[in-house]
C-alpha cells in the first residue's frame, strides 16, 4: 500500500524543492564563474572602488558556513573567515586565504551544506533557525529556515551580479 502525504506536506515539499533547486542554480553560477576566470581576474575590483572579486567569494563562503550553526546543523568548518569577510571591509585585513583555498573552501561548504540539507524534513525547514527566540519564532512562523535559505539565496546571486564584471577584466 502507497502511503498517502497530506496536502499540507505535498505543498511544503513543493517549496522546499524549489528553495532548494534556485539555491543550487545560483551556486552553480558561481562555480562555473570560479571555473572561466582566472586567479589574476579574482584579484580585481569589481568595478572601481569595489569589492574585489576574492574578497566577495571569502564573504559568500563565509556567508554559507554560518548556515550551519543557523541551522543547528552542527560546527561551522571556517569560522576565521569572519573577520577578513564579513566583519572587515576588503582591503583592510593584509592576510586573507589564496584563491586556490577558497575556491577549495567553496565546493566543500557547498557540499556539506548539500549533504546536511538533503537530511532535513519539511518540519526541519519550517522551524525556527537558532537566531530567532521561541517566543519570537510563535508570534513570526515565516522566520524559518527555509526563509532564510530563501534570502541567502537572494544574497548569492546579488554578489554575483557584481561578480560577472570581473569577466570584462
Amino acid at each position: 500500500m502507497e502511503a498517502t502525504i497530506k496536502p499540507e506536506t505535498k505543498s511544503e515539499a513543493f517549496f522546499i524543492s524549489m528553495t532548494l533547486s534556485a539555491w543550487n542554480a545560483v551556486n552553480e553560477r558561481v562555480t562555473k564563474l570560479l571555473n572561466e576566470l582566472a586567479e589574476e581576474q579574482w584579484m580585481t575590483e569589481t568595478a572601481p572602488g569595489r569589492s574585489r572579486g576574492i574578497y566577495l567569494l571569502g564573504h559568500l563562503v563565509a556567508v554559507s558556513d554560518r548556515l550551519i550553526t543557523l541551522f543547528g546543523l552542527g560546527e561551522r568548518l571556517y569560522p576565521q573567515l569572519d573577520h577578513p569577510f564579513l566583519t572587515s571591509p576588503d582591503k583592510t585585513v593584509q592576510e586573507i586565504p589564496t584563491f586556490t583555498e577558497l575556491k577549495k573552501y567553496w565546493t566543500t561548504i557547498n557540499d556539506t551544506l548539500t549533504t546536511k540539507f538533503n537530511t532535513m524534513t519539511p518540519e526541519d525547514w519550517f522551524a525556527r533557525h537558532t537566531a530567532v527566540s521561541e517566543e519570537v519564532f510563535a508570534k513570526e512562523p515565516h522566520r524559518n529556515k527555509l526563509n532564510v535559505l530563501i534570502n541567502r539565496t537572494n544574497h548569492t546571486n546579488y554578489h554575483l551580479g557584481q561578480l560577472i564584471y570581473l569577466k570584462q577584466k
